[in-house]
């Protein structure tokens, strides 16, 4: 199950059922539960912790120093779920201090040459297409989708089953179910994702209105947002306004009309 060219630090933790490829290096502070595949070249390093079922393919980077110039060199964190891919030469850096963490959940998808920052955290059911970035202190919820060459600036947050478009650029928060485009811009709800998600038909009529309350009727966000919270009470309106009024960077703004035509609403 371990190729004779892998190094794997003595102290380091691996479940009887991993495999490990050839010229990997796993260093001590490492753990690795069942049933992982370290493909070829992966360096796992730091005080790395990762689940069951997890799959590094060629050139991956788990747990190297952050790209921080605070950072002392101190034995930092990162936490990983069961069950995530990390295509080829995905990197992921640990936490900048003892007691923080970069955390990645469970079931996602992330591919190559992404890269998640120090302290970021992901949830569950992520994906990640080819080349994006996430830079440092960057929280991305539930089955958020962000699409190829994407930018997501420090401190920022991608909310539950939103997406990214292709080259899209964000400083400031991407609501829940929007889909954003260009730079700190959403241009409508994610019906695919909602509906694929188990979101019913009135479901998404309600959180259509929500949206056009909330960026498209040219009130403060704030005021929107409290006459919302009057109309708005279920579910998945709550998670969309709760996700708003905790915004510290603002969110992003609908210049215009909708690019999709949601016709099914």
């Amino acid at each position: 199950m371990i190729h004779p060219t892998a190094i794997i630090h003595p102290r380091a933790k691996l479940a009887s059922t991993v495999q490990v490829g050839p010229f990997a290096v796993i260093d001590g502070g490492v753990e690795l539960g069942a049933d992982c595949v370290v493909g070829p070249h992966v360096h796992l390093t730091g005080e790395t912790r990762i689940g069951v079922g997890n799959k590094f393919h060629t050139g991956c980077v788990i747990g190297d120093a952050p790209q921080d110039l605070k950072y002392k060199d101190e034995p930092t964190n990162v936490r990983i779920g069961d069950h995530n891919v990390f295509r080829e030469h995905f990197t992921v850096n640990r936490s900048t201090k003892p007691d923080g963490v970069t955390r990645i959940g469970s079931n996602n998808f992330l591919m190559a040459n992404g890269h998640v920052g120090h302290n970021c955290e992901l949830g569950n059911h992520v994906i990640m297409a080819n080349g994006v970035l996430l830079a440092g202190h960057v929280t991305v919820q539930d089955r958020a989708f962000i699409s190829g060459n994407c930018l997501v600036h420090q401190f920022t947050r991608v909310g539950m089953l939103a997406m990214m478009q292709g080259g899209a650029g964000i400083g400031q928060d991407l609501p829940p179910f929007t889909i954003a485009m260009n730079v700190n811009t959403i241009c409508g709800l994610n019906i695919i994702g909602m509906r694929r998600a188990g979101f019913s038909a009135e479901q998404r009529l309600e959180l259509k209105q929500l949206y056009k309350l909330l960026f498209r009727s040219g009130k403060n966000i704030r005021s929107a947002v409290a006459e919302a919270q009057e109309k708005f009470t279920s579910p998945g309106a709550k998670i969309m306004l709760e996700f708003v009024a905790a915004a510290k960077r603002g969110v992003c703004s609908d210049p215009g009309a909708s690019t999709r035509d949601n016709e099914e609403e």
